[in-house]
């Protein structure tokens, strides 16, 4: 597994906003996909949105659709997620995971590799 880190969680009031950090090493968002997940306690882990080779910017959570907007780096292996009017629901430890050489997927099982996560407590 190549190393992937997450930043910028934290403890935000409901309707503020706050930015998630990814910085996949060894991805380049130009040949590779770089993805955000969440997961809740007690649920799935959800697929929000990615950023890949050929298929571009996907999105893949109606729950964020419109709040929720992923975006690359300066760098190529940099990607955020910009997540605005938070709701206590959106709760959740958010992870970014790469894929190599293909394009975005919801599919969790085909990303090869995570980072440890980063919490966002959304406060009501």
């Amino acid at each position: 597994q190549l190393p992937i880190v997450e930043s910028g969680g934290g403890l935000v009031q409901s309707g503020e906003s706050l930015r998630l950090s990814c910085t996949a090493s060894g991805f380049d968002v130009d040949q590779d996909s770089i993805g955000w997940f969440r997961q809740a306690p007690g649920k799935e882990r959800e697929a929000l949105a990615c950023i890949g080779t050929i298929t571009g910017i996907m999105d893949f959570s109606d729950a964020v659709k419109g709040r929720f907007t992923v975006s690359p780096g300066n760098n190529k292996n940099t990607v955020y997620l910009q997540m605005n009017s938070v709701k206590p629901e959106d709760t959740a430890v958010y992870y970014c995971a790469g894929r190599k050489g293909r394009g975005c997927t919801s599919y969790r099982q085909l990303y090869d590799s995570w980072g440890q996560g980063t919490q966002v407590t959304v406060s009501s």
